[in-house]
């Protein structure tokens, strides 16, 4: 498959991808695997390993010749020094942390940047067997192998805001961003689950304050814009992606729904 075609049909590519991974790693799930620690002190398990590799297969065999940059890849072999405007974010296993714990939200993640921006994009919870994805654009979910259905923001419900935070995230810097942005209630969660519970109208609002990289969320903001939502950094401003000179780093962002 070439990418001349549409978005609908790189979306549900990259949906059948992330599928496949999902059904890779859930097995390892709660199995007892061995964590390694990488140089930054985060863990890597051989579910990342395995679901990264096929992940790799796939899109080297269905859109050869456009490059991937890739989390685990990226943490043995660093990151190129230049990318082109067409390329792959891929994350094999976002929430790591959360997956060696034995909590459910983890999720395995493609997106593809053109020009700076998510364009194309599918994310799997492997515990849940959600996966959603863009399509033509439009945000679609489907469980377990079901019928596919859009998946539209909410409108901001004022006295019942839901925010998405990390669980590492200290109360009073939770109170001060409810005064912020205007939120009511906060709920701890990992991984770029977070984007796509906004995107489907089960929260409001997710506003990251610290270190991410871009392949931790490229996939879920390509679903949050398609599904009405936005990513944008604290000021305002586009939030854009293949920061090469940084290593792929993110800056502080806001998440939102409707």
């Amino acid at each position: 498959m070439s990418l001349t075609g549409t978005d609908n049909d790189v979306g549900e590519a990259l949906a059948e991808i992330c599928d496949a991974a999902a059904r890779l790693i859930l097995p390892l799930w709660r199995s007892g695997l061995t964590v390694i620690h990488k140089a930054d002190e985060s863990p890597v398990t051989e579910a990342d390993r395995r679901g990264e590799a096929l992940i790799l297969e796939h899109l080297a065999r269905r859109f050869p010749g456009v490059p991937v940059i890739s989390e685990e890849d990226a943490s043995e072999v660093g990151t190129p020094d230049a990318i082109g405007p067409r390329f792959f974010l891929v994350d094999p296993l976002d929430g790591t942390k959360a997956f060696v714990r034995g909590d459910p939200h983890f999720t395995v993640n493609i997106g593809l940047i053109e020009n700076g921006r998510p364009v194309a994009g599918a994310v799997a919870a492997p515990p849940t067997g959600e996966v959603w994805w863009t399509a033509g654009g439009r945000a679609l979910k489907r469980r377990d192998g079901g019928a596919a259905e859009p998946v539209r923001v909410r409108p901001w419900p004022t006295g019942e805001a839901l925010a998405l935070v990390s669980h590492t995230m200290k109360d009073e810097t939770a109170q001060k961003l409810a005064e912020q942005y205007g939120f009511d209630r906060r709920e701890p969660m990992d991984s770029s689950i977070k984007f796509c519970r906004i995107a489907e109208g089960a929260a409001d609002i997710y506003v990251r304050q610290g270190p991410t990289m871009e392949w931790d969320i490229a996939a879920g903001h390509a679903v949050l814009e398609a599904a009405g939502g936005s990513v944008r950094t604290p000021e305002g401003e586009a939030f854009t992606y293949g920061k090469a000179e940084q290593g792929f780093r993110n800056g502080w962002f806001v998440a939102r729904g409707g």
